[in-house]
């Protein structure tokens, strides 16, 4: 068990999100009878759910900063509506269709974030009201029809890296993201103990060090051949990297940056961050502000992926996104949370699914499924808290990437040493 520990930086309970998607992933591949981890399945897999991902990624800062946003799905649905019309109508090309998507995104993001931040509108009632607005309007532009995109615009939803270099029987492309994710790993592990050992602060063992590399190398190595081996034509997802892109961007953010303490601040404790001197109504107004960008590249992925925007379109994915936020470890109260913690929580809800419908489970018993693990992912961080311990899911996603989340005595002593920056 000391082992163990020293393995996992003393604390095995810091990984649990990380075994239950090992465990879900497992359970799956014997009972499906090794589908689950076959390269088609977990390409259809990566392509099928990088939309709520995205999502995801937006929607934690969001309730981390104390809110919640019911109108991503609205605000995906008529971004995609209006960019396949102007495509379809102006002829323009792919990369103007998805400016304006994103410059759409902003505008109505904006919109909704002053009334948060500065009318002081509660954000669930500011987008409630977003969550008709923008179906409505959906509906109202596209007359309820269905509108196809171009063939280029489809690359962004169902594209794959393409081929390259000699015939390896691999796509050489992912062979070698995957070949410098490993090498970011190591560079990673080998740069974080020369950086303790400078400082002379305590440094685990080599073996910990060398055990932990082959296993993360070798998860890795498996994945790239997974992507790197399926049917003619495809490869890793272009939804993915962009994702994969989003997830270094976002977790840097939220880390690593003045505007990412605030972020933390504000959710933990609004009054004591505002005598820290942070501007709690620019973070708010910047967090809705956000979300709605990423709610419409999220819905540009998906019609590119659908091939054509319709009516219907993101109907449900405000409540997929914030189940894979909570199931991830954020706090209902906000304060807690992480990018990394969000992936991995949308992560366990799609391989939840996929290995349901692998099953031939019926999509009541699916619902009834994610329904009752999203109940027992909060319950189970309610319960702790009563107790008086520390938030189990807070545990469980301490370390992924959230070096600024902390206490409220700790925020205010973190803002205080930012402020006037």
């Amino acid at each position: 068990m000391n082992a163990i520990k020293q393995l996992f930086g003393g604390n095995t309970r810091q990984f649990g999100m990380i075994f239950a998607l090992l465990f879900l992933i497992v359970f799956f591949q014997v009972f499906t009878g090794g589908l689950t981890l076959t390269p088609d399945n977990v390409i259809n897999l990566f392509n099928g759910n990088a939309y709520i991902l995205i999502l995801a990624i937006g929607m934690v800062l969001v309730i981390i900063a104390g809110h919640i946003d019911l109108s991503v799905g609205s605000i995906a649905a008529f971004v995609g509506i209006v960019v396949a019309i102007t495509m379809r109508d102006w002829h323009l090309p792919w990369y103007m269709g998805i400016l304006i998507g994103l410059i759409l995104g902003a505008i109505i993001g904006a919109w909704q974030g002053f009334w948060v931040a500065y009318v002081g509108i509660p954000a669930f009632i500011v987008t409630l009201a977003g969550m008709l607005l923008f179906r409505g309007a959906n509906q109202f532009v596209g007359k309820s029809n269905t509108v196809p995109v171009p063939k280029d615009f489809q690359y962004i939803g169902a594209g794959y890296l393409p081929e390259i270099g000699p015939n390896t029987g691999y796509n050489n492309l992912t062979v070698l993201i995957g070949l410098i994710a490993v090498a970011a790993i190591i560079w990673g592990e080998v740069h974080t103990r020369k950086n303790a050992e400078s400082i002379g602060a305590e440094v685990s063992p080599l073996w910990v060090s060398i055990i932990k590399l082959v296993l993360l190398s070798a998860a890795v190595v498996y994945a790239t051949y997974l992507f790197a081996t399926g049917r003619p034509g495809t490869s890793f997802p272009i939804p993915g990297i962009i994702l994969g892109v989003l997830v270094l961007i976002y977790g840097f953010i939220s880390s690593r940056t003045i505007t990412g303490r605030h972020i933390y601040a504000v959710g933990g404790n609004r009054h004591a961050a505002a005598l820290s001197g942070v501007q709690s109504k620019r973070v708010d107004f910047l967090v809705m502000m956000n979300m709605a960008v990423l709610a419409g590249l999220a819905g540009m992925i998906f019609v590119g992926r659908s091939n054509a925007s319709g009516p219907f379109d993101g109907v449900g994915w405000e409540l997929d996104a914030i189940a894979a936020v909570f199931i991830g470890g954020a706090a209902v109260t906000g304060g807690v949370g992480t990018v990394v913690g969000s992936v991995i929580g949308g992560l366990v809800m799609a391989v939840l699914n996929n290995g349901l419908q692998l099953l031939g489970a019926g999509a009541d018993i699916t619902q009834i499924i994610k329904g009752l693990v999203l109940l027992a992912a909060v319950a189970f961080d309610v319960y702790n808290k009563k107790q008086g311990k520390k938030s189990l899911i807070g545990l469980l996603m301490r370390n992924f990437g959230n070096r600024a989340q902390a206490e409220t005595t700790e925020t205010k002593e973190v803002i205080s040493s930012t402020a006037g920056v």
